[in-house]
């Protein structure tokens, strides 16, 4: 039986997160349910608006209310969840403060994909040491229509080389997928993680999921990139299981193999359509296509490797 501790000794210690990258052999046997290490790749949390600690102007919460980590760390532990890799919110902007603060109380359960100014001439030098800060595995970026500008306009040229020497994992949302496929093939040892299946509410909304999710599938080519299927709540039209998602779910589940492709709920993003353990056993229990090993690598193993969290 290859247990979690055996898992993340013996493959994640020896650095074998990077040859996770291709796909390969399944673990040698299913690990029981109860003792499946379950880690969420995304969930916001954070603190209300004050004069001392403003948001950006005009933003706007996925919830009316803060969403604090302290609840969140309850609600794991109600939903068997063992990790969160939270990602800071764009509303509160780029500042990764308050995810560092539940790190610091919780380091067994919280990591970080933090935030970061691709415009501030300032940012380059935080690049060298940006995984000396505790449990902060990579960057999350986010593309407005306004910002994906940067992707062309050479804003963010600098970034791709410095990330991929660094060894810092990429989380992106929006930007266009030909564009990352550009980054992913001229950088192939920097680690690209697709979000939410480089889906939107908007998309979902105007039902284009098939065509997005063409565009993400073309990048399963490049062994660098990785996808998160999260989200899948928000996007669906249907009630739990979700079962308008499942072909959707399949299609980037079958491009890009087990061992490159991450559960998660950016739960704050739908949370009265699911609870948080319906968010689990979506993926557990309904979706027919995934093997009990398969479950080990997308449920929790394929994010740890994927980003080097192995303590």
């Amino acid at each position: 039986m290859l247990s979690r501790r055996r898992f993340l000794g013996s493959t994640l210690g020896t650095g074998a997160g990077m040859a996770l990258a291709s796909q390969g052999p399944q673990p040698a046997a299913a690990q029981p349910a109860a003792r499946r290490m379950i880690v969420d790749s995304q969930i916001h949390v954070w603190k209300a608006s004050t004069p001392e600690r403003p948001w950006n102007p005009g933003a706007q919460p996925q919830m009316p209310e803060p969403f604090g980590y302290e609840r969140l760390h309850a609600m794991m532990d109600e939903a068997g969840v063992n990790r969160v890799m939270l990602v800071p919110p764009s509303w509160e902007g780029e500042r990764n403060d308050y995810a560092a603060e539940a790190v610091a109380k919780y380091p067994d359960r919280f990591g970080i994909m933090g935030r970061i100014h691709l415009d501030d001439p300032k940012a380059p030098a935080l690049i060298p040491t940006w995984k000396q800060q505790r449990n902060m595995f990579g960057i999350r970026l986010a593309f407005t229509p306004e910002s994906a500008k940067w992707l062309t306009d050479g804003t963010a040229d600098w970034f791709w080389p410095a990330a991929e020497k660094a060894g810092l994992p990429v989380m992106f949302l929006g930007g266009g997928m030909p564009n990352f496929a550009r980054i992913a093939e001229r950088h192939p040892q920097l680690q690209l993680i697709i979000d939410h299946m480089g889906l939107s509410i908007a998309i979902a909304q105007a039902n284009k999921r098939e065509e997005a999710i063409d565009a993400s599938v073309a990048l399963a080519k490049y062994p660098n990139v990785s996808i998160k299927l999260s989200s899948s709540t928000a996007y669906s039209a249907e009630a739990y299981p979700y079962r308008d998602m499942l072909p959707h779910i399949k299609r980037c589940f079958d491009s890009f193999g087990p061992r490159r492709c991450f559960w998660g709920t950016d739960i704050t993003n739908s949370f009265p359509k699911a609870s948080y353990r319906q968010r689990v056993t979506h993926f557990t229990e309904e979706l027919p296509f995934l093997t009990e090993g398969d479950k080990d690598w997308v449920m929790g193993c394929a994010l740890l490797a994927r980003v080097g969290w192995t303590a």
